[in-house]
């Protein structure tokens, strides 16, 4: 949905903007606004750019090129000059992916700025690394977060996995979930046979098991599209794509690269059911996405989703989760999809219920906001 800078409808009068703006400098990841690379972490940096400023802060974007978060000596000496080049005191957040693998650089200058990390996804929770590089990148990240004056998640789950995981003090870790825009609601396809994947095919999203699932569900009228960046993990891929061959499903299952604005809107539009077989996740924004419009999910019970799926304020639960890396119990609910009317109808209401009760993006720019202006240097001596 397009973004309309003076609706914010959740505001009460005590929260108008102030005349003078206090000011964020925002270190980001070159590339943030490359819509042929869509992402979550992406998108939710984009957005509270522009809500911030409706509660108090100006934004002053900084984005560092580098091969994130393994850059290499060019992309670390860019985001230490960048910090380098900003007064004592100065109210910094950083996305995670850029400050979390490199303390060398971070460390020295938390003495002196007030840094806030944004934690998109834990280092080494990205799936596909071999042992060691996650266990070199789960360290940094640690020495990185412990250092800093405050860390903020993207969810309940995600704040609790950055305290336990890293032993950050509690007091530190702060939420600031991804919001919704509420938008029509989709009209589907027949109400049944349209599946939706909205994600980068990359190993953490787990389309290859999507795949194996609906091999074995080929009795069934569905088809499903899949949109996404395809440039990421190119190895990867090409096999979901070898897979799609060698099922036969060539005609039912579609990789069709990134989408966005209207294109991205008809996606969902045209969606029934949203599917998601993720590894990994610290909340899942498409899957709020597809609630924002009334859609139910089918999505895997990992990390922060089960918080994005949520309930309806009458309790009904918009969304059916099931085991990672279980095709099996995927198919086994489509097929409850299928096959039974009252599931879908049950499905169908919660998701409308939910949708009418999604937090918007004003509540995690408040959140945000928050956390910002308490930022205080004797805050690190916590740490």
């Amino acid at each position: 949905m397009d973004y309309v800078p003076a609706q914010h409808a959740a505001l009460t009068n005590a929260e108008i903007i102030p005349m003078s703006l206090r000011t964020l400098h925002f270190v980001l990841p070159a590339g943030v606004d490359d819509l042929a690379r869509p992402s979550g972490g992406n998108a939710y940096d984009r957005r509270i750019c522009l809500d911030l400023p409706g509660f108090g802060w100006q934004v002053v974007k900084h984005t560092v090129g580098g091969d994130w978060p393994e850059p290499g000596a060019e992309g670390r000496a860019a985001l230490a000059r960048t910090l380098g080049e900003l007064p004592d005191d100065t109210v910094v957040l950083l996305d995670g992916l850029v400050a979390c693998g490199v303390p060398e650089v971070i460390v020295p200058e938390a003495g002196r700025l007030r840094l806030a990390v944004l934690v998109h996804l834990p280092l080494g929770d990205e799936t596909g690394l071999e042992a060691d590089v996650a266990a070199a990148l789960d360290a940094k990240e640690r020495e990185t977060l412990r250092a800093v004056s405050a860390v903020i998640g993207t969810s309940d789950w995600a704040v609790r996995r950055l305290v336990s995981h890293h032993g950050l003090a509690p007091e530190r870790v702060h939420v600031a979930a991804p919001g919704a825009d509420i938008a029509p609601l989709a009209s589907g396809t027949d109400g049944l046979s349209q599946l939706l994947c909205v994600a980068s095919v990359t190993p953490r999203k787990g389309q290859h098991r999507l795949v194996e699932a609906l091999a074995t569900a080929t009795d069934l009228p569905w088809s499903c599209v899949c949109v996404g960046s395809l440039t990421q993990d190119p190895e990867y891929v090409a096999g979901v794509r070898e897979l799609i061959t060698a099922y036969g499903l060539g005609d039912r299952f579609h990789l069709v690269g990134p989408r966005s604005g209207a294109a991205l809107d008809a996606s969902y539009a045209a969606a029934d059911l949203m599917v998601l077989a993720s590894y990994a996740e610290t909340y899942g924004m498409a899957v709020t996405e597809a609630l924002a419009r009334g859609i139910p999910v089918l999505a895997t019970d990992v990390g922060g989703l089960p918080e994005a799926v949520g309930r309806a304020p009458d309790g009904g639960v918009p969304g059916i989760l099931v085991p990672p890396e279980d095709p099996a119990a995927l198919a086994a609910e489509l097929r409850g999809w299928f096959g039974e009317a009252d599931v879908r109808r049950r499905l169908k209401a919660a998701a409308r219920g939910r949708r009418a009760a999604l937090d918007g993006w004003a509540t995690t720019a408040r959140s945000l906001a928050g956390v910002l202006g308490r930022l205080r240097p004797e805050s690190r001596e916590a740490a």
